[in-house]
């Protein structure tokens, strides 16, 4: 570990984030989860699925 992240670390547990910061970054994190878990199970649609093109030379 780097003596940069434990300052930032030491600086964090003075001045802890605010309750709504707290809040978007896990609801953040929580749209992240659920679009990764629909792309699993569901899966990705055709229609975005990205075609291999050749490079135009025959």
């Amino acid at each position: 570990m780097n003596l940069t992240w434990l300052l930032r670390m030491a600086n964090w547990v003075r001045h802890p984030p605010s309750p709504q910061r707290v809040k978007l970054v896990l609801g953040v994190i929580v749209v992240c989860v659920v679009l990764v878990g629909i792309e699993h199970f569901v899966g990705w649609p055709e229609a975005l699925r990205v075609e291999k093109v050749g490079r135009g030379v025959p």
